[in-house]
Order: C-alpha cells, then structure tokens, then sequence
C-alpha cells in the first residue's frame, strides 16, 4: 500500500491521509484514520439529525400562511406603489417624460443593487429572519413617506388641467417636492435591500431537503410562491392602478402602505413557527481567500493526476451548515485556481484544519468560485436582454396616454394597467409550456426540461429583440395616426390594444428568459449562495436600468438638432419614439450573438451526491484491504 512516504523529496505535502483519502480515489484503508476524525464524522451526523428534527417541530407548511402572506401583502404594497408611478410623476408632479424615466431606472437600478449587499448581510451576520424583520420597517417608513407626497399639498406642485400639462402651463415639482420624493424611494429602497434576496431562501429554509417530502416542499412552495406573486401582479395592475387613475392617489397610495403594515404583523405572528437559520459566514471572504491564495501559488507548478491523487485539500462538507449538502468536484477549467487547493508542507494542522485559510483553499471553494466565473459572462449576457422590459414601465405607459384608452363609452383603461396584457399572457403560456410543450420535447431531446435552461434565455431574448421592433412599427403607425389627425390633447384615434402585440411578445420574454435565469441562477449557484444568486439576479434588472437610462439621456441629448426636436423629446407626435425601440432592438441582436457564443462554451455545474462519494470512500478502502 501506498503512504505519504512515497512522495519523499516532493514539493507537495500529502503528510496528512485523511483528507487526501477524501480527494478523488485515494488508497488509504480506514484503519490508518484517526478517531478524532471519526467522531468529528459522528457528531456532524448527529447535528444533521437534530437539524431534521427542528424542521419536522418547525417550519415545514404550518409556516407557509405568514411566510406567503407576508410576501403577498409585501409585493402588493411594492407594485401597488410603483405600477403607475410614471404617470404620477408626469400628471402630478408635472415632471418630462424622459425626467421621469431617468427618476424610474435610477430608482429601480438602486432597488435592485441594494440586495446584493442586503444578501451579504443576512449570510454573514444577521440572518434571513432578522434582515427580512428590519428591511420591513424600512420599506413602510419610506411607503408613508411617498404616500405624504400625495397627501400634503406642500408637498407636491399645484394641481393643473390636461390641457394646460399639454400646453406645458403647470407649474413644476419645487426642489424640496423632489427631495422628500426621493427620500422616501431611497428608503423603500433599503428595505427590498433586505426583503428581495431573503424572501425565497426564507422560505425554503423551512423544509428539510435530505427527505422526500422536503424536496416536494420546496418545490410546491415555488409553486405557489409564483402563483400568488402573478395574482399580486394582476390587482396592483388593475385594481389599485385604477383606484390611482380615476379615484384618488392618496387612496391609491394609502392602500399599498396599509398591506405593508399587514405583511409586517403577518410576519411576526409566525415568528415561534419559523425555522430561524443561522448566518453561516461571509461567502465573500470564501472567494478572496481562494484568489488570494491561488495567486500566492502562481509560481507552483500543477500536479500530474497520478500526482494529484492526494495533495488537494479536500475536507468533508459541514453538515451544520443548514444547506443541501452537494460535493462538487475538482475541474480542469480555470485550472490556475486549482491551486489555492495544493497542500504545501506545513499548511494542514495534525487535526486536519487549515494552519492559514488565506494560503490554502478546499476543493469546495475553488469549484465554488468557478462556478461564478462560468456563470458572470451569461449574467452579464441576461442585462441587455432586460433592456427592453425596463420601457415596459416608461414609455408603454407614455404611448397609452397618446391613444384612445375607451372601453366602451364609459370605461377608460388606466395607461398603468395594460401591462396585465404581458402577464396574462404568462399566466396562459407557462401552464401550457410546462404540461404540453416539455412533455413533447422531452420525447425528441431526451432532456428533462425539454430544453435546456440557456436554449430557454436565449428564445427568451429573441422574444425580447422582437418585441421591440413590433413596439417601433406600432409607433410609426400611432405617430402618423396622431399627426394626421390633429387635436389639442394629441392623442391618436386608433385604440390603445394595439399595443397588445409587443406587450404579448415581452410576456414571451419573460417566460422564457426571466423564469430561465431565475431557475438558472438557482441551480448553478453554489448552494450556501443563493441569497446572493437571487441578488445578482436583481442586480441584472438594476445594470438594465441604467443602461435605459444612459440611453434615454444619450439619445435626448444627441439626436436633438435646430430644425427638429430629439427622438423622446415630451411631445410624442414630434419625437422619433420608434427610432429608439429599433436602437434598442439593434443592441438586443448584437447581444444575442454575444449569448450565443459564450451559451455554447458554458459547463453546466457537476455535483457528487454525498452518499455515492461514501460508497466510493468504502470501495476504496475494502479494494485496499484486499
């Protein structure tokens, strides 16, 4: 039998077996083990089984009502606030529309940044239940600071007729209107910082993924998870919309700020039923020490396989750790990380831990971190395809203003409504995608999901290309309609449903490429990441942001000239709407290249299941003895 005195005189250090015996199909016999290892084995399993314990007295679906209700009342108070909040800024506070727009991105571009340094908080120090507690408060503080805007007078410019908005006679927002505006979203702001990356790791955490009926848990509680964030999305885009539009804006505001207060009381009458997970460290500090000390060894030659078979520090997972337990193994890609993971003499202490974490790495981290670095090019691939869903928002709503909105001789359509058209398309397609679709491509492509998750973004972000140039088209006719047919108020005798095809084709988007992403960045993340893989995900939605709103200032401030006012100048008829859909769709296809080629180099993640590496473990210790 082979020992660590068979690399006498190498550079590398394999004086410690067990850990080399964990590292991919070592020789050593578990007789040579030490007993502390074993009971260090032992007592890792009987935390693993006082963990399952916990789940079964708590958590599970007893916390399902105050978990999903609370995140119920919470979406409904976010969206109810922020659906139709670009025609509150253009009729009330009487802003531009491309001020406005900027206002709208940057807000959801710092909205959507926040969480990922929420996500690193809750890991590392505070926990999901507390981050999600205090994020609370912060999102109702800055509800009833938005919502004294429409209350107070001073706080908002006088109000003014449709006709003198058109004729650019209103007064506009004072400096101070503005700032109290701002201050309130700033503080809306830190609390989906807190709520966002914590709300569905939260709720996972309440199942035990080691059994059945865990698994089958955290599965239906996507389910549903997404069921009632679609039924959210369906009142606030119609109920309380039209509350804004045609009865009041402080009862229109009043109602998201008073659901928020509900969710807060929600939440904390589960508080005894919760599973509460501790923070399990920074994941941060996991990927500096991995490059640090990979860089330290830039000059360390790597190990031939026959050599490798043992100086990779390789320990078991913490079961403690209150994650899926998944054992990733070593690559070849990016294989200059390979090694902060080489065992140098005198790195490993006689127990098996590490002398200095920032010098010697795990197998674990080192995958981990490749895992991100696969994943960045397709994330950042992901931002320019939310580009055309961040107008859904903007200038959608300023094209239903211009059109006629009449539904019969009475009923008008709130401008803030029509994208229900996106979401009942998604509510159609996804049921119909999922029972009929897959279960057919199944059949030809011998894959689970039918197709795999990049083949379903990168359909989705064709749809994205194309909605955009159906919206340009749409403009050009609504444009030419307008102008043809003049009138004080500009709008455009041709009814605001023909809108419906682009915000049909922008639904398609994002059942494919938005539900594709989410599952994608869920399954491909590390599994102590996914607080951070749900904050990255928003973090797309906030790069998206700015980049419509780089655009939007780019094109307000170039294509104006002396004979003709800029492409998204306030008056619609004048302006080129449709020339900037067609930018947009133009840096949508060159996009979709970039996706294409980086989708065909991608490595989707390998995990070794724990047990099968245990059986492997005993193999080969039995073929040792032998």
């Amino acid at each position: 039998m082979r020992s660590s005195e068979d690399n006498k005189g190498s550079k590398y250090s394999s004086s410690f077996p067990y850990w080399s015996f964990l590292c991919c199909k070592s020789s050593i016999s578990s007789s040579e083990i030490e007993p502390t290892h074993e009971n260090n084995m032992m007592s890792n399993e009987s935390s693993e089984l006082s963990h399952a314990n916990e789940k079964k007295k708590h958590g599970g679906w007893k916390a399902m009502p105050f978990i999903l209700g609370n995140e119920s009342f919470e979406r409904l108070a976010a969206f109810g606030l922020f659906a139709n909040f670009m025609v509150y800024l253009t009729r009330e506070f009487h802003m531009e529309q491309v001020y406005a727009s900027n206002i709208l991105n940057i807000w959801g571009g710092v909205t959507n940044f926040f969480p990922l340094i929420g996500a690193f908080i809750s890991d590392a120090y505070v926990g999901r239940f507390r981050t999600i507690a205090y994020a609370s408060f912060a999102s109702f503080l800055g509800m009833m600071v938005v919502t004294l805007t429409a209350w107070l007078p001073k706080l908002h410019p006088p109000p003014c007729t449709q006709e003198q908005l058109a004729l650019n006679q209103c007064v506009r927002a004072s400096p101070s209107n503005i700032g109290v505006l701002i201050l309130g979203l700033t503080v809306m702001s830190l609390g989906s910082a807190g709520i966002r990356p914590c709300s569905i790791p939260f709720g996972v955490d309440q199942f035990d993924p080691s059994t059945d009926e865990g698994r089958k848990g955290i599965n239906s509680f996507f389910n549903w998870y997404y069921t009632t964030f679609t039924i959210v999305l369906v009142i606030t885009q119609t109920v309380v919309v039209y509350i804004q539009d045609e009865v009041s804006w402080k009862i229109g505001f009043a109602i998201p700020t008073i659901c928020m207060l509900c969710s807060i009381i929600l939440f904390f009458v589960g508080t005894r039923i919760y599973v509460h997970v501790k923070p399990g460290g920074s994941v941060f500090s996991g990927i500096a020490q991995v490059l640090v000390a990979a860089y330290k060894k830039r000059k360390i030659e790597l190990p031939s396989e026959k050599q490798g078979l043992g100086i990779y520090y390789d320990p078991p997972l913490d079961g403690t750790a209150n994650h899926v337990l998944s054992k990733l193994p070593l690559t070849n890609q990016f294989s200059g990380l390979n090694k902060a993971a080489i065992i140098m003499e005198g790195e490993v202490k006689e127990d098996g831990s590490r002398v200095n974490h920032w010098r010697l790495a795990s197998i674990q981290q080192v995958e981990e971190v490749k895992c991100l670095a696969r994943i960045f090019p397709i994330w950042a691939a992901g931002i320019l395809s939310l580009v055309s869903m961040a107008q859904q928002g903007t200038f959608t709503i300023s094209q239903a203003l211009k059109m006629d909105r009449h539904l019969g001789p009475k009923f008008q359509i709130p401008a803030g409504s029509l994208s229900v058209i996106s979401l009942l398309t998604i509510g159609f397609w996804v049921p119909f995608y999922d029972r009929v679709m897959v279960p057919s491509l199944r059949k030809v492509t011998k894959h689970e999901g039918g197709i795999t998750l990049l083949q379903r973004i990168g359909i989705g972000m064709v749809f994205s290309v194309l909605s955009m140039v159906v919206a340009g088209l749409v403009e050009r006719v609504r444009r030419n309609a307008a102008n043809s047919n003049p009138n004080l108020l500009g709008i455009a005798p041709m009814s605001v449903l023909w809108l419906a095809p682009q915000l049909i084709l922008m639904g398609l988007c994002e059942a494919f490429n938005i539900i594709g992403q989410i599952e994608f960045f869920n399954r491909q993340f590390p599994d102590h990441m996914r607080s951070v893989a749900n904050a990255l995900f928003s973090c797309s939605f906030a790069a998206a942001s700015y980049v419509s709103s780089i655009l939007v200032t780019t094109v307000h401030g170039v294509t104006r000239t002396h004979s003709h006012p800029d492409w998204l100048t306030n008056d619609l008829n004048a302006g080129r709407l449709d020339y900037f859909y067609y930018l947009i769709a133009v840096i949508g296809g060159l996009n979709l290249v970039y996706f294409v080629f980086v989708a065909q180099r991608y490595r989707y993640k390998g995990s070794v299941d724990l047990q099968a590496k245990d059986q492997d473990v005993e193999l080969a210790s039995h073929n040792t003895k032998d």
